[in-house]
């Protein structure tokens, strides 16, 4: 896929994906949300990508869905741009494929992804802006950085999953507060409410992104890395601590017997940086993965 609405480009085993529609503040559209996706099953099929970086062009990092289309963005059976307008098929049903929110199919296939994710959040996070980061694994602010759940101002809700992602990162308290109000606010209160985790001067945004990233992709295992962004993810849904040792035992019986394993005790004793063999594409353990597909309808 040639990309129109993002920049994609890996060095030195990090992948950063750059919102690419300054002009705009780089609002959502259906075109970016499937550039996107794209550009995931890519950082998944590449061996040599380690870690991801998503951050924004221009002032912001993404200022919430295009809505060019005025009163009628988010009204689905009326959009002009459906594949099937001027069909006569009517409607949306709920459970047809069209009726899905563009949002949440993206933010479920960075849940899916196999590296870690760090949302490098360079301006103005607004609506999709912020709910397409709450499945990122660590979420870093530019000082400049604005955020807002602003669903209930809009006379809609939150969407991109965010139900389910928002509490579990921040807690329901902070959560529903923040969707309420539907408030823009600063990144200070997103730093205090646990949103993201460092706020920094922004020119120094990516060298910061990119400094945690390099921790990462230099002294980690990858396939012990992706085990473990499933397994705790996936741990939030655990309904007892048993669940989570049952998944806990198969992976440290797999690695234990894992090349990676030798090369990590071994080059810890001899203090040298590790050269780990696995690659996530081909010796990911048998058991993975332990969980059913989830699907839409």
């Amino acid at each position: 896929m040639a990309y129109e609405q993002i920049i994609y480009d890996v060095k030195d085993g990090v992948a950063t994906i750059t919102l690419n529609r300054p002009e705009k503040l780089n609002a959502f559209t259906g075109t970016m949300m499937a550039e996107m996706i794209d550009a995931f099953d890519k950082i998944d099929a590449d061996d040599d990508v380690r870690c991801v970086i998503v951050t924004g062009a221009g002032r912001a990092f993404c200022a919430g869905a295009d809505l060019s289309a005025g009163a009628k963005t988010f009204d689905y059976d009326n959009r002009s741009d459906r594949p099937d307008h001027g069909s006569g098929q009517g409607g949306l049903s709920y459970e047809m494929e069209e009726a899905r929110d563009g949002g949440g199919r993206l933010t479920l296939r960075i849940f899916e992804c196999l590296k870690p994710v760090i949302a490098a959040v360079n301006g103005a996070a607004v609506g999709v802006g912020s709910t397409m980061q709450l499945p990122m694994d660590i979420r870093i602010a530019s000082d400049s950085a604005r955020f807002g759940f602003v669903f209930a101002r809009r006379g809609i809700v939150p969407e991109a999953a965010s139900s389910f992602f928002l509490p579990r990162v921040v807690g329901i308290s902070q959560a529903l507060e923040w969707c309420y109000t539907g408030r823009v606010f600063s990144a200070q209160e997103a730093l205090d409410g646990g949103l993201v985790k460092q706020v920094v001067p922004g020119d120094e945004l990516l060298a910061v992104a990119n400094a945690l990233a390099r921790e990462i992709a230099d002294n980690t295992a990858p396939v012990s890395v992706a085990l473990t962004r499933q397994m705790l993810w996936r741990g939030l849904g655990f309904q007892h601590p048993m669940d989570a040792h049952k998944i806990d035992s198969r992976a440290i019986l797999a690695r234990g017997r894992s090349g990676d394993a030798k090369e990590g005790v071994t080059s810890f004793l001899e203090k040298r940086t590790p050269n780990y063999p696995d690659r996530v594409s081909s010796n990911m353990p048998d058991f993975f993965p332990w969980w059913e597909e989830q699907r839409y309808g």
